[in-house]
């Protein structure tokens, strides 16, 4: 059981920590990555691809990481939106409003900690 944490770029550091608290505190094994749906489109396909169980995608402005993840991956994927421009509503309208077939769960705003929790009860579940 291992999740993996994307985010699409270093800037969203803070944001990770929180995911990487929650997991560490319940004995989850993760590795985090930084990469940008539209600055390394080759290596957000790459990690998408690597075996991890559930992807958890931290991302602001257009938000496209999380789709993109889902995109090239058939496991769960919880989209984390970041508050950068307009309170964060723009990424979080983007990661929620995702097209049939590219399922992509959502956190509130800034809530790492959720996508966290989310990670591990779909880790449970199985």
């Amino acid at each position: 059981m291992k999740v993996a944490i994307v985010m699409g770029s270093e800037s969203d550091k803070k944001i990770a920590e929180k995911a990487e608290k929650v997991l560490k505190e319940n004995k989850i094994p993760f590795t985090t990555f930084v990469a940008s749906a539209h600055r390394n489109p080759k290596k957000v396909k790459e990690i998408a691809g690597k075996d991890f169980d559930v992807f958890i995608a931290i991302a602001g402005l257009s938000a496209a990481l999380p789709g993109v993840i889902a995109s090239h991956t058939k496991k769960p994927v919880i989209g984390v939106p970041v508050s950068s421009k307009l309170g964060g509503l723009d990424a979080l309208l983007a990661i929620a409003q995702m097209p049939k077939g590219v399922p992509v769960a959502c956190v509130g705003i800034d809530n790492a900690q959720n996508a966290a929790f989310l990670a591990i009860r779909i880790l449970k579940s199985k």
